[in-house]
């Protein structure tokens, strides 16, 4: 049973990846462009989310 279950599994993802495809293509060519400090403005809240991990790590040691 656990066999099957995984073959319908990948045959769901690949039908997803196979409906989803021109989606995909369309925002890549029709998204939004990066523009100046776009980078920045991602980096900074991820780098702020690794500080609290790293300090509720510190703090359960």
């Amino acid at each position: 049973m656990n066999l099957f279950l995984q073959i319908a599994a990948a045959a769901f993802l690949i039908m997803m990846l196979v409906y989803l495809w021109p989606a995909f293509k369309n925002w890549q060519e029709h998204g939004p462009k990066a523009e100046k400090g776009d980078w920045q403005a991602a980096i900074l809240p991820l780098v702020a989310v690794v500080g609290v991990v790293v300090l509720l790590v510190m703090l359960v040691r």
